[in-house]
């Protein structure tokens, strides 16, 4: 049975609709990256996902249980069950990385203090930053505050973690460094991992299967090696980076005026 299932998923923000007939199925501990273009509903399957956004129509279920159609209360026990790291990282400004980390648990559990504490050592350490806890976000570097974020996302112990533009803004090596930590953490917490990604080099390194979204609708699902020689042309623009005929015409319509 799959740990997480989307049944005819539609989403809708005034005219535009962003998610067109959504099935998917997640299996527990891979590791599911999403692409597509900027635009396309990634993001927001990922806040669906997680119940962040509610569909218009259609069903997500995880564990068994459908969740979209719960009650605030008994939504926020199943959101503790996921790690979300955001786009930016989100990390909170006013207060430094050990604040940061032990936010989740001093919010959602009855630990005291010494063993917050402990858990906060436990998880820098876990993405390599044993030696940053007393300092502030805006003294790390983007790829640290990245890990930080990361840290405070795994903080509870969830069973699977979402992954929104884990690399965007960083350089390849940085990049590499966020790639091997989502490798390091499915293998180690043994997690379910879902990426949503504009790079492929990050795709091909840390995917069990590849999923693509264009337009609101599913219309790529397979591993790395079917992407790489997929005939779907829409997939093979994206993997190449090419700008389609039809958009290049309207760059040099533009010229012309």
């Amino acid at each position: 049975m799959a740990l997480i299932e989307l049944k005819h998923i539609f989403k809708r923000f005034g005219w535009l609709e962003v998610l067109n007939d959504i099935s998917l199925e997640i299996e527990a501990g891979k590791c599911l990256v999403i692409i597509g273009a900027s635009g396309s509903g990634k993001s927001v399957m990922l806040k669906n996902i997680v119940g962040l956004l509610k569909p218009d129509y259609g069903e997500v279920w995880f564990s068994g249980h459908r969740i979209d159609d719960l009650p605030q209360r008994a939504l926020m026990k199943v959101r503790q069950r996921f790690g979300f790291l955001f786009q930016q990282g989100a990390l909170f400004d006013s207060i430094n990385v050990a604040q940061n980390v032990a936010f989740p648990l001093v919010e959602h559990t009855s630990k005291k203090p010494h063993e917050i504490a402990e858990i906060v050592k436990q998880k820098l350490r876990m993405v390599g930053l044993p030696d940053v806890a007393n300092k502030m976000p805006a003294e790390l570097s983007g790829g640290q505050r990245k890990r930080v974020a990361l840290a405070r996302a795994i903080a509870l112990d969830p069973e699977v973690i979402l992954y929104d533009e884990p690399t965007t803004g960083l350089d390849p090596i940085r990049s590499d460094v966020i790639n091997e930590l989502i490798l390091k953490l499915q293998h180690e917490l043994h997690v379910t991992s879902i990426v949503v990604t504009h790079d492929m080099n990050s795709a091909f390194k840390v995917a069990d299967r590849i999923v693509m979204l264009f337009e609101g609708k599913l219309i790529f699902d397979g591993t790395a090696e079917e992407v790489r020689n997929t005939d779907n042309d829409q997939v093979k623009r994206f993997v190449l980076g090419e700008a389609s005929l039809q958009e290049l015409q309207t760059l040099e319509t533009s010229e012309n005026i």
